[in-house]
């Protein structure tokens, strides 16, 4: 395989291999409840081709637009999470960061224009919050009840 530098890449004029991210599979232990959390405290809505009850082993949570609409997978610009039922030892999102003292950080960061509200949903639901600071715009990082991390930030 011949892997070209940087400069090498620029200078050639290269078809969009990747548009998008359509989803990212997230592991929790009862995806049911999962659904109800998520809902909660992000504001996604299942999609309609699961039926949400219990016992439920897979449901696709999608995002509003700004159009109010839910997002589409294949043309919308938030990717849809789907939640998977996962053994424990299947993992989950995160990491310890080294350059953060080791503290765990996220895999994904949303986007909101409204973080202030975001942050004390968090805090009336019983969010585990990680951290919250002011980096480049206020970000908070946090965990669902299966420990998955993520963050929120406001540009």
């Amino acid at each position: 395989m011949d892997i070209k530098t940087n400069e090498e890449a620029k200078a050639e004029k290269r078809i969009r291999d990747i548009t998008g991210i359509t989803c990212i599979y997230v592991p929790v232990s009862n995806v049911y409840e999962s659904v109800k959390w998520y809902q909660k405290n992000l504001g996604c809505q299942p999609a309609n081709n699961h039926i949400v009850e219990p016992g439920m082993k897979m449901s696709i949570m999608r995002f509003f637009e700004a159009d109010g609409n839910t997002s589409d997978p294949a043309t919308g610009t938030i990717p849809a999470l789907f939640l998977h039922e996962s053994a424990e030892e299947g993992g989950r999102l995160g990491f310890s960061w080294t350059l953060d003292g080791g503290k765990q950080h996220a895999v994904g960061c949303f986007v909101t224009p409204h973080i202030l509200e975001l942050y004390e949903r968090f805090q009336e639901n019983g969010v585990n919050i990680l951290s919250d600071r002011v980096t480049c715009g206020p970000n908070v990082t946090f965990a669902d009840p299966d420990g998955n991390v993520w963050e929120v930030w406001q540009p």
